[in-house]
């Protein structure tokens, strides 16, 4: 009994808000059903590395020795090693994407585009608090709705902040039900969410040009940032195997098996970064509200895009499908899609929604790539 009293003595109050953090991340995922293959594995990590001596992060254990746990090992091989986790979670994201919506009204990109400036007032304004540039320029990137691309870009730039930007990205992805709706109510009338937009026609794209395009897009996107040659890379490989249709089988493993599993691996290994040590300070407060920031003016930047538009066309465009230029596919379309059921029953948005949507995807990689490249550019001069 003498050594369950001692290993008790040293859970602490940081300890205990962990717990605390743990429990709530699962509530999330199995009670309200917010992205439950990672948060429930990110909330049953942050109780397993914050127990007294536990032997699943690296630790001196009585009897026994210099332990190498495996959410350590896990944590040090697959993301800060390689960042091979989030890359492999690219190649299941990319099979399930098709841009043929996209492809036929290309237009639609300046949505993905117009719903990333949040990243970089995000960016600037954690400057104006005082982190350094690399610091910063992580937390911006949680605008773009993206835990993959956080994860390499918080690793590549060294951000000492790992913990706090990985957990507010992935909550605030799983958030996207609750954030979007009100910042989309804030900003258009009601009249406005009624919209109608006409149904989109069903265009066929040729099979050449879908096979085109994820070359292509890996090849502009990597001369213009080589930083971000990995991220577009493996997301525009998984495209690659959708749209070749000779690796159906793979394609749809790609997408089922690889994506869930990649997913429950990396919540948990995610959880390394939660140790109460490393997590609970005030700059964690901070990246929440700086994290929560860019979300908002990245998904107001989209509504207000639109709205821009719809001063110069004749046929309006519904202003919530700006908000969709997010990286959060398909959750924003979806989310989009509900509230104009709920102003309308008769409102058919999806198909215009999950193209912007699949525009962000693209748009949240670029920008990133992007970051990368002028912070490592200027980090180097």
């Amino acid at each position: 009994m003498g050594f369950i009293l001692e290993n008790l003595s040293q859970i602490g109050w940081r300890e205990c808000v962990m717990y605390i953090v743990g429990v709530v991340l699962i509530y999330l995922a199995v009670k309200k059903e917010y992205e439950p293959a990672l948060l429930l594995p990110m909330g049953f990590g942050a109780i397993l590395v914050n127990l007294p001596l536990s032997g699943a992060i690296d630790q001196v254990l009585p009897g026994i020795g210099a332990v190498h746990g495996p959410i350590a090992w896990l944590y040090e091989t697959g993301i800060e090693a390689s960042e091979i986790l989030p890359l492999l979670l690219f190649i299941g994201i990319g099979a399930m994407i098709d841009f043929g919506p996209l492809l036929s009204r290309p237009y639609y990109f300046f949505f993905g585009a117009a719903a990333h400036f949040g990243i970089f007032a995000a960016i600037t304004v954690s400057i104006l608090l005082g982190f350094s540039m690399n610091d910063a320029a992580a937390i911006g990137i949680i605008g773009a709705a993206d835990g993959p691309t956080t994860i390499l870009v918080a690793n590549i730039l060294k951000s000492k902040y790992v913990g706090p930007i990985l957990v507010t990205a992935f909550s605030y992805m799983a958030l996207v039900p609750i954030i979007q709706p009100s910042v989309i109510r804030a900003l258009t009338t009601r009249k406005e969410r009624k919209i109608r937009m006409p149904p989109l026609e069903d265009k066929e794209i040729p099979r050449a040009v879908k096979i085109i395009f994820p070359i292509m897009v890996t090849v502009i996107v990597g001369v213009i940032s080589p930083a971000a040659v990995s991220l577009i890379g493996f997301l525009m490989f998984g495209n690659l195997i959708r749209e070749c249709t000779v690796l159906n089988s793979l394609s749809e493993t790609a997408q089922k098996t690889l994506a869930n599993l990649i997913t429950l691996l990396l919540g948990i290994t995610v959880a390394f970064t939660l140790q109460a040590e490393r997590f609970i300070q005030v700059e964690t407060l901070m990246i929440l509200g700086l994290g929560l920031l860019a979300f908002i003016i990245n998904t107001a930047g989209g509504v207000l895009f639109a709205k821009f538009l719809n001063l110069f066309l004749k046929t309006k465009i519904n202003p919530m499908i700006g908000a969709t230029g997010i990286s959060a596919f398909p959750m924003s379309a979806r989310v989009i899609q509900r509230m104009a059921l709920k102003e309308d029953p008769e409102n058919i948005l999806l198909m215009h929604a999950v193209s912007a949507n699949v525009s962000g995807q693209v748009a949240s990689v670029a920008a990133s790539g992007l970051v990368l490249s002028l912070v490592l550019g200027y980090l180097a001069g």
